[in-house]
């Protein structure tokens, strides 16, 4: 129905004013409702985001368009509807499904504790194991999982929208592959403390991308603007491994965002790259012509604690390239 009477009944019902109401707006039947519940109240679960996010970090040919929209709010799904970027909430792992850790662990779901002869949960997870399904010893492939990671809470808390992780995201929680866990009242679903201490380089890389999420406009003291709705003001346009030249090929798999955020006096300028290559990118110069040092306050290919700074502490980055590691996210801002 285009507009059922339940959901204008509870978006309209003065005992919930204000209540933040949530939609999962898909069921188990197939129905998807993604983008068209009533009202001004809902907010909804945008799985488009997950799967497109996902598809893009394991570098599927293909993906960097949809990825590009779902990052400034999913206008395909929002906008020719009326509809603002904050009613979707944008995560990649749920209750349901794998762990963020998981998704880039396992290739295929591993649910034979379930007794069910692992034929339950989803066979549609995107995910991709970095080179070794489950637990490893090898370095590299750590490295690259923990750099994966990072690039997905990055993407998710930088997206227009309201962003969603689920607990223990942020010390690479595990089920071990069991992405159907609802059932294991036990370790499987337990919440690991040590986790706290063995990844606690992920850990950091969550607060201090939370501590910045927000702002204070320089116009008030009292106001305060999140980060992805000052972007979402500002933004100046799309690039590729050249200014102004973006490449939304078939087989494209980086792209770069430049920003204006003019309450802030700053610019800021975002690389997201699945590719498997470093990959050299240019960067804006001032509008007025002067040469200003951007700096650097996330690049997800660096080893901790340079893959993220304190906003203010962000070190200068020399000349007017960035070279970006292979499957990495870079923020860089600059000053007026």
């Amino acid at each position: 129905m285009p507009n059922p009477p339940v959901l204008w009944d509870i978006d309209s019902d003065p005992t919930l004013a204000g209540t933040k109401i949530i939609a999962e707006a898909w069921d188990a039947a197939g129905l998807y409702q993604v983008g068209s519940f009533v009202g001004d109240s809902w907010r909804e679960w945008n799985g488009r985001f997950r799967d497109d996010i996902r598809s893009f970090f394991r570098s599927e040919d293909g993906s960097l368009q949809r990825f590009a929209d779902r990052m400034v709010g999913s206008h395909d799904i929002y906008r020719y509807k009326k509809r603002e970027a904050e009613e979707s909430v944008d995560f990649v792992t749920c209750h349901d499904g794998f762990t963020l850790n998981d998704l880039v662990s396992y290739n295929q779901k591993h649910n034979e504790a379930n007794g069910e002869g692992n034929r339950d949960g989803t066979n549609d997870n995107r995910s991709w194991n970095c080179g070794a399904e489950g637990p490893t010893n090898d370095r590299a492939i750590e490295k690259l999982r923990n750099r994966q990671v990072k690039n997905f809470l990055t993407v998710t808390l930088l997206s227009f929208g309201l962003p969603m992780f689920v607990m223990g995201d942020e010390v690479r929680r595990t089920q071990h592959g069991n992405n159907n866990a609802y059932g294991e009242d036990n370790e499987t679903s337990w919440f690991d403390w040590s986790l706290l201490t063995k990844h606690a380089d992920v850990h950091r890389f969550v607060k201090l991308l939370i501590s910045r999420r927000l702002l204070r406009s320089a116009d008030s003291e009292h106001q305060q603007m999140t980060l992805t709705q000052l972007i979402s003001e500002g933004i100046k346009g799309w690039h590729g491994i050249r200014l102004n030249e973006p490449d939304w090929s078939e087989h494209s798999h980086s792209i770069a965002l430049s920003v204006e955020l003019p309450t802030e006096r700053m610019l800021v300028y975002c690389i997201f790259t699945s590719y498997w290559e470093p990959l050299e990118f240019e960067l804006p110069a001032a509008d007025n012509g002067e040469e200003r040092p951007w700096r650097r306050w996330i690049d997800t290919s660096l080893d901790p604690p340079q893959d993220i700074v304190e906003w203010q502490t962000a070190p200068p980055v020399p000349g007017r390239t960035y070279k970006a590691g292979p499957r990495s996210v870079v923020v860089l801002w600059a000053s007026h």
